[in-house]
């Protein structure tokens, strides 16, 4: 089965309004002159995202949002339910990344709350999972990412999601799992879904994803495509990793 491609840049806690407005307008206007053979989802920060939904306005480029809580609403001072992502325009989120996990303590049990929030409220949660340099010198990689994947995944409509493998040590560290690394372990994780869906869910690739390993990386039979940080800031650094995914 053919999956179309998806390449997401997650903005982190980077560029403000104005800035994230020109990136968008600018891979606008080139993917306008040259449309790509993938999806492009953008995820600025939460302060951004009316700017950004204002500059993709009627384009093919979809919204993410960074984060969700894993209520709709309430009293959760600080926090960002579901409908207000899909009110400011989003229809993707990612969700565990590895930041989340590691700097904001969130377990399995909170991604798991958190994606079925997601697809409660019409999202598609981008779920991430992804081994610790310790995890995978120990020899517990697969163990660890399909325990990620079974905790992240239960209860979701997997029509409706993506995953996300992103080893924890190539993450803005400038190293990369090589491309047979990498598809080793999408493999593995596509092995583990049910028939059903093993050959419909789509499964991205992030870690140090740049121009000059994006095709190495996304020409592997079972990976569709990237997760991109650091690279997605700039338009000449993005660009070509959009370009690099085919089906």
């Amino acid at each position: 089965m053919s999956r179309r491609p998806v390449v997401a840049g997650n903005f982190k806690m980077n560029l403000l309004a104005e800035e994230a407005r020109a990136l968008a307008s600018s891979l606008r206007a080139a993917l306008v002159a040259e449309p790509a053979s993938c999806d492009v989802v953008l995820a600025p920060v939460y302060t951004s995202l009316h700017a950004v939904r204002e500059a993709l306005e009627g384009s093919s480029i979809a919204l993410a949002a960074q984060d969700v809580h894993f209520e709709d609403g309430g009293a959760f001072t600080g926090a960002v339910g579901a409908p207000f992502l899909v009110d400011a325009g989003c229809t993707y989120v990612i969700v565990g990344h590895s930041e989340r996990r590691q700097l904001f303590g969130e377990r399995d049990a909170d991604v798991q709350k958190k994606a079925q929030a997601a697809q409660r409220g019409g999202l598609v949660p981008i779920v991430c999972v992804g081994e610790t340099l310790e995890e995978r010198e120990a020899g517990r990689a697969e163990e660890v990412v399909l325990s990620q994947v079974k905790a992240g995944l239960e209860g979701l409509d997997l029509d409706r999601v993506l995953v996300a493998y992103e080893p924890v040590w190539a993450i803005g560290t400038g190293r990369t799992a090589s491309p047979d690394d990498a598809q080793a372990m999408h493999a593995a994780i596509r092995g583990s879904l049910s028939a059903a869906f093993r050959d419909k869910v789509r499964i991205l690739y992030g870690g140090s994803v740049k121009a000059d390993n994006a095709a190495a990386l996304l020409g592997r039979p079972d990976v569709d495509g990237a997760l991109v940080g650091g690279a997605s800031l700039k338009t000449e650094s993005f660009l070509p990793i959009i370009r690099a995914a085919k089906h």
